[in-house]
């Protein structure tokens, strides 16, 4: 039986699922700028050399291939998603839609096919912020919006940016790579910065994340836009003390603080009874001795919503609550915002374009909103964006039962297709250049 390129992609995403594109024995973990980062740079950049691709890394050691049009220099469609992970996730968030984007040049390629712009293929190094206390550093920082101190951010082992930015492995070792010495730096970081004209739009395929698409039966579906985040970083400061011997009305323990402020976010999100959602997806108490008051608390805050204003509402309104138990418990509270990312709707003339691409590959049309962020969101402040959502098995996500069907994902591979030759029209190509 010959294997779709669907089913390749598939394949492909299941090999950089284990050591040594994983830091992890059991389990998939791959932080930007790990040694299983750059493992994964390797082998995904020597099969985006065997579809026809020049590759290099970017000044953000964003993994970036070029697949050139019919004039040497036009500007491209961009094809991309990220490379990294959560802890303990699943291989199919990101790296999907990168395998796609490659088979969808390597198609090309095989035909000895040039279209009217350039296809690009990025694979993002940094979008779920797994290591460091940012997200989509190196999407924003190709979009050109990193507002972010680089030299300030450092990982949960103290490990500084620029530290690991410096010892990322710079003998880049694939033979045709453009920049075989690269050698990265906060300081020549944005230099990553791509310009609006010379991008015709951005296209990312994606595992949906949720269940809607499963619930329906279909396979796959043409997202509308990316709901609003707002992210914070909490840490809540009380007193440690001896667990025998502090007696319960004198006691100010911070995790029972903090206790009571995720269960607060909670009830404000619940009450909202909207598309509004909050959640504390990390906590850490220190010093972590059974036999010790909790002293210091440190959770993450992350609220969405398709609608800023909404998102922005409740945002206040949890903050407001948390300073109120944070005085009630005579603990001190800090907050540090960490990130904002707006709304961000896809381009309806790509949408429709979308559509149409999924009626000629016989899939129904469905329309949906995501909840989860993507690069895409940062993308759309530098070129016109679309996403095609992929059906995952019980809408599991960030978790190791993460799982696509290959005929699924080769359902996506065709529609992508039947989006480029669509986009490849000369009249649409020529209104996409202008709008850029």
């Amino acid at each position: 039986m010959v294997e779709t390129g669907g089913a390749r992609a598939v394949a492909r995403c299941d090999a950089l699922g284990a050591a040594p594109y994983s830091e992890l024995e059991q389990g998939l973990y791959r932080g930007y700028l790990t040694p299983a980062y750059h493992a994964t740079v390797d082998l995904v950049g020597a099969w985006m050399v065997d579809a026809g691709m020049d590759v290099d890394l970017d000044a953000a050691a964003n993994l970036h291939g070029r697949y050139e049009g019919e004039a040497p220099g036009a500007p491209a469609l961009v094809i991309g998603s990220h490379l990294d992970s959560v802890r303990d996730g699943g291989c199919y968030d990101g790296p999907l839609g990168v395998m796609l984007g490659i088979e969808c040049v390597a198609a090309l390629n095989e035909q000895g096919r040039r279209l009217p712009f350039a296809i690009e293929v990025y694979g993002f190094g940094d979008e779920e912020g797994s290591r460091f206390p940012a997200a989509m550093l190196t999407s924003r920082a190709v979009a050109g919006t990193l507002d972010v101190d680089l030299g300030a951010i450092a990982d949960a082992e103290g490990v500084s940016m620029e530290v690991a930015l410096g010892s990322f492995k710079t003998d880049y070792d694939v033979v045709t790579a453009k920049t075989p010495t690269n050698t990265f730096s906060t300081r020549t970081y944005r230099a990553a910065r791509r310009a609006p004209e010379d991008i015709v739009a951005y296209l990312e395929a994606h595992i949906e994340q949720g269940p809607a698409l499963e619930a329906e039966g279909l396979a796959l579906g043409t997202v509308t836009g990316i709901a609003a985040q707002l992210r914070y970083a909490a840490t809540v400061r009380g007193m440690a003390g001896h667990a025998g011997t502090s007696s319960m009305p004198l006691r100010r323990d911070a995790l029972a603080g903090a206790a009571e402020m995720v269960l607060a976010i909670e009830e404000i999100a619940r009450a909202d009874g909207s598309d509004l959602v909050a959640t504390v997806g990390r906590l850490e108490a220190m010093p972590g001795a059974a036999n010790v008051i909790p002293g210091e608390v440190r959770f993450t805050i992350d609220v969405r919503s398709g609608e800023a204003a909404r998102r922005d509402r409740a945002a206040r309104e949890i903050l407001s609550r948390l300073e109120q138990i944070a005085s009630k418990r005579g603990l001190v509270l800090d907050l540090a915002r960490v990130h904002d990312l707006p709304a961000s709707p896809c381009d309806p003339v790509l949408m429709d374009l979308l559509d149409a691409a999924m009626i000629e590959a016989g899939q129904p049309v469905r329309r949906l909103v995501s909840g989860a962020g993507h690069d895409a969101m940062v993308m759309a402040s530098l070129c016109p964006t679309a996403m095609l959502f992929i059906r995952c098995k019980d809408g599991v996500s960030h978790n190791p039962a993460e799982h696509v069907e290959p005929a699924d994902a080769d359902a996506a591979l065709r529609v992508m297709r039947g989006f480029i030759e669509k986009l490849g029209q000369k009249h649409l190509g020529d209104s996409f250049a202008d709008r850029t």
